[in-house]
């Protein structure tokens, strides 16, 4: 006690209270990354000890940032004979069969905010208006382009949508603001509140969509789902003869997930139902003996795995770009001891030396798996979206640096629902997918949120249009107070982190500072999340804030050794030897495009990643082994 007393004066007052609450092992762990947190230490020190200090970070947040929502009322069930992702998540946790599956509560990082401030306080049309919106397209250089910018929806889709109320909300803009929105009212649902029956957290929301890494972006998120995409023959999905998606009688896509979806979107689902119709070919030739349910099944479970894959190793590094972060999401997949053992000896040495993928069990930390409302909130990144979709003539000759000249500027507003799919299908996939490579999306900062968003027609669930346009801007500042998000200063606090206590902690920018002052006053507290993660300094590499980041941290890991087809069931065994094969020999998103389209990354892509802007120059080559790096 006298050790945690007198280490106590050097913690951030606002942190104070969470030692008491920690064992003498975690107390210690605690107060090292609070100290490197206090010197903004971790991201400037080489690769071993950064990973060192993000690996104390995760299992501090695994110990007091999981927390259940809801009861567990799922039974066992015979895993062998579900040896299969099921149409609606259902039979993936071990000994539960309704654990993460359609339909189930999301969980928590962090209890329900504390908060004592109102619904519209300050209006979500004031800091929509004061702080979020647009003044000029400010995009993200060369780090990440409009294809990883269509990923981060493309993922949002597989993993989580909250479940609506019948009764509608109507926000009013105040007087003040009202003529510079576009809607000067609008109307929406209400998300679904549903008691838990539990005393800790007496109320919830629901998940409509499966928050397994299950594909179920292009699968469906339930039976209905399933059936619509599947041709019931050779195991196979619908797909036109352009590659693209097919479209029912109203226009509306045939895909697993269609509601809120635009071209860049509809893109990346036809390519990786590409994708399963492919390993479906080398399957059925190695495994004559399959019918068309085994060759859907593992084409699946294999096309999911690849998904997960090129997250992991390709867009996360491209989210956050620095040899520490390169260094521990290649861990999480292969562990310490890298590719080339665990491709020789198998996952044999646990989670630190092989990694997550093919651990002997699922790891779920005493909470049963799901995605959380704070990790929705953090993964709000509509600033990524331009003004417009610059198309790339591919019939022009290729210049040395595989630049491109520009054909068309074509208006986001004319690449979203029905009439985004019309676009598409005349642009086709190729130089649709050419030229959202050629062009970088938009930076998570201040002042970026597209003002076309403001004036939105929302989907329903099917994919149809509503009547009541909506401002995505003021309606996400709303759904984080509604859902119980904490602000801020108390996500921070909840989070381990150290809070801000004045504007100047949180950015140089005294542009902001006024602004922020103008719309909260003098009190960080008030701060809203979706400002304060679009406000705070970023670290060199991260186009995301560390905020998010530490979620991201938590959830990225948990994704993968919770879900027992990247762990006990990641086998030749469960994929076949063709379909592990397969899974096996792809690293990145690169590896998808050059299967479908041979020619298209030799002759358009300069860069290493394809999620980077394709004519920028390639990484470097580094000849200091990875792990041995000083700082990026």
């Amino acid at each position: 006690m006298a050790f945690s007393f007198s280490l106590t004066a050097f913690v951030h007052p606002q942190l104070r209270h969470v030692v008491g609450k920690m064992s003498l092992f975690d107390t210690i762990l605690f107060y090292v990354v609070h100290l490197l947190d206090k010197f903004d230490l971790w991201h400037r020190l080489p690769v071993l000890l950064g990973l060192a200090y993000l690996g104390l970070r995760r299992h501090l947040h695994q110990r007091y940032n999981l927390l259940h929502v809801g009861k567990v009322n799922g039974k066992k069930y015979d895993t062998e004979e579900f040896s299969y992702r099921t149409a609606d998540g259902t039979c993936n946790h071990p000994v539960d069969h309704l654990v993460g599956s359609h339909g189930t509560f999301f969980g928590r990082n962090m209890p329900p905010s504390t908060s004592t401030y109102g619904l519209l306080e300050p209006h979500p049309a004031t800091v929509a208006t004061k702080l979020l919106e647009r003044r000029k397209c400010t995009d993200c250089g060369s780090q990440l382009n409009m294809i990883g910018c269509a990923w981060v929806q493309f993922m949002i889709h597989d993993w989580n949508d909250h479940m609506e109320d019948t009764e509608q909300v109507e926000l009013r803009a105040p007087e003040d603001v009202a003529a510079g929105c576009p809607l000067k009212s609008f109307k929406f649902f209400k998300t679904r509140k549903v008691p838990t029956d539990s005393p800790d957290l007496k109320f919830g929301h629901l998940n409509s969509r499966t928050p397994w890494w299950d594909g179920s972006v292009i699968y469906g998120n339930n039976k209905e789902g399933m059936i619509r995409v599947r041709t019931f023959k050779d195991g196979k999905l619908r797909v036109s003869g352009d590659g693209l998606l097919e479209h029912d009688d109203n226009g509306i896509p045939i895909s697993g997930d269609v509601r809120n979806n635009w071209a860049g979107f509809s893109l990346l689902q036809a390519l990786f139902m590409k994708e399963h119709n492919a390993i479906c070919d080398v399957l059925k030739e190695h495994y004559p003996e399959f019918d068309d349910e085994k060759l859907y099944r593992h084409a699946r479970l294999t096309t999911s795995a690849v998904i997960a894959k090129i997250h992991t190793l390709d867009l996360s590094i491209e989210l956050a770009k620095t040899d520490t972060v390169v260094a521990g999401t290649r861990i999480n997949w292969y562990g310490l001891l890298g590719k080339k053992i665990k491709d020789l000896l198998g996952p044999k040495f646990g989670p630190i030396l092989s990694g997550l993928v093919g651990l002997k069990r699922p790891r779920d930390h005493g909470t049963p798996y799901s995605l959380t409302e704070e990790f929705v909130s953090v993964y709000r990144m509509h600033s990524l979206l331009p003004d417009k979709i610059v198309l790339r003539d591919l019939k022009s000759t290729t210049s040395e640096d595989k630049s491109l000249p520009i054909q068309e500027e074509i208006p986001m507003t004319e690449m979203i629902g029905k009439e985004g799919e019309k676009s598409l299908s005349k642009i086709g996939i190729e130089q649709m997918l050419v030229s959202m490579g050629h062009q970088s999306c938009g930076a998570a900062t201040m002042w970026n949120y597209p003002t076309w968003m403001r004036n939105l027609v929302p989907h329903d669930i099917d994919g149809e249009e509503r009547a009541d346009l909506v401002d995505m801007a003021a309606l996400e500042i709303y759904r984080d107070r509604e859902r119980g998000i904490p602000r801020y200063n108390e996500f921070r606090r909840n989070l381990l982190m150290i809070p801000i206590s004045k504007w100047e902690d949180l950015t140089d920018d005294e542009e902001v500072i006024e602004a922020l002052r103008e719309v909260y006053g003098d009190d960080v507290e008030k701060l809203d999340l979706q400002v304060g993660l679009h406000a705070e300094k970023k670290i060199k590499g991260f186009a995301i804030s560390e905020t998010a980041f530490n979620i991201f941290l938590l959830i990225a890991s948990r994704r993968l050794e919770a879900d027992r087809f990247f762990t006990t069931n990641f086998n030749a065994r469960t994929y076949t030897e063709k379909g592990f094969e397969w899974v096996n020999k792809t690293e990145t998103l690169k590896d998808v495009i050059d299967r479908h389209f041979p020619e298209m990354t030799e002759k358009y892509m300069r860069c290493t990643s394809a999620f980077a802007v394709w004519n920028s120059d390639p990484n470097p080559r580094r000849y200091l082994p990875l792990y041995l790096r000083p700082a990026t």
